[in-house]
């Protein structure tokens, strides 16, 4: 008897957005996994006829499969709470979004779900609804009640001038800070604070991603590293502190490099992920060299997760036009990492 396909989940994310074309756009492929997508059931069936694609949508029932055709896709049916209209939001579906990403999460925890990936989310609708939620990063390190690291990583075939090497062809970039206004920044970076997030970062390098022995640049904050503390003492009180405190303890890091040169082509072959310490340091420069296939990842949760590197492009949605790149690099890779999962 064959192994039993892995069970990847699928949230489609705001409803009136793209994600629930692309959920039906990934169902068309052959992928070989389980796919189940934990959604409004009619949602994806109108997504569907706006893709054109022939879906065949079951809904889950908690059997295995060992084998998925193109255009199967099975369902965790959760009812929107009000319709979705194709490039409108309403904060009155705000509650149905972050249903599912409980489902999904709870799903993962529990074994029942192999890896989670997620479609794209409208932040702003969700907090006009009235819930404090800020991204899926913090949404899932409150929900597990954990650490977590947010990481994005790039094809670097995407762009043939960006990266290789030891990158093994990703380019990873992982953030100290996510989503915080930029003056909220440098208080936000301490020495416990990024001493966790490496010790995860290289962690998940290890035991996720199989890199035995990985080597991390850390970029400063401050313009040329802060230029020997001319431009800022951020990195002499605390990034280099943090550095010498885990090279101490045997992990392979250099910095702190200063931003503008670190993404260097020459500069990335010696590296296996690079540390931003904020949003719009690292993350420009990654979507760049692969937006549209890059994936994003969360380190250091009990489960995986993987998601889309875009968001919800409401003015493309109901045109079933959207390009579906990213969330088949982000299933695929979270089929890569259960295969790599410890037993």
């Amino acid at each position: 008897m064959s192994a039993a396909l892995p069970r990847i989940a699928l949230t489609a994310g705001e409803p009136a957005g793209v994600g629930p074309e692309l959920v039906a756009a990934l169902a068309a492929t052959d992928l070989q996994a389980d796919l189940i997508a934990i959604a409004d059931a009619s949602l994806l069936r109108r997504a569907a006829q706006q893709r054109r694609v022939d879906l065949q949508l079951e809904i889950f029932d908690g059997s295995a499969r060992d084998r998925r055709a193109p255009g199967v896709l099975r369902c965790i049916d959760m009812p929107l709470a009000v319709p979705a209209i194709p490039g409108r939001l309403d904060a009155g579906n705000a509650r149905y979004v972050l249903d599912t990403l409980a489902r999904g999460a709870d799903g993962c925890t529990s074994g029942e779900l192999d890896a989670l990936v997620t479609g794209p989310v409208q932040k702003s609708i969700i907090a006009d609804a009235g819930f404090a939620f800020t991204g899926h990063t913090e949404f899932f390190a409150q929900r597990a009640g954990c650490d977590v690291v947010m990481m994005l990583a790039a094809p670097v075939g995407a762009n043939p001038d960006v990266g290789g090497g030891r990158f093994g062809g990703d380019l990873r970039v992982a953030l100290a800070t996510t989503h915080l206004p930029l003056s909220a920044v440098p208080a936000a970076i301490t020495q416990a604070g990024l001493v966790r997030t490496l010790r995860i970062l290289c962690d998940d390098l290890i035991m996720r991603f199989g890199i035995a022995a990985p080597r991390v640049a850390v970029l400063g904050l401050n313009p040329h590293a802060g230029e020997g503390g001319h431009l800022g003492r951020e990195e002499i009180d605390t990034i280099i502190p943090a550095i010498e405190q885990l090279r101490a303890a045997g992990f392979d890091l250099v910095g702190p490099l200063p931003a503008d040169t670190a993404f260097l082509p020459s500069q990335l072959v010696r590296f296996d992920a690079v540390l931003a310490m904020y949003h719009d340091q690292g993350l420009p420069v990654l979507k760049h060299a692969g937006f549209g296939h890059a994936v994003n990842v969360t380190l250091g949760l009990p489960f995986i997760r993987t998601s889309v590197d875009h968001g919800t492009a409401l003015d493309l949605a109901g045109t079933g036009t959207a390009d579906a790149s990213s969330l088949e690099a982000a299933a695929r890779l979270a089929l890569k990492l259960v295969a790599h999962r410890p037993r």
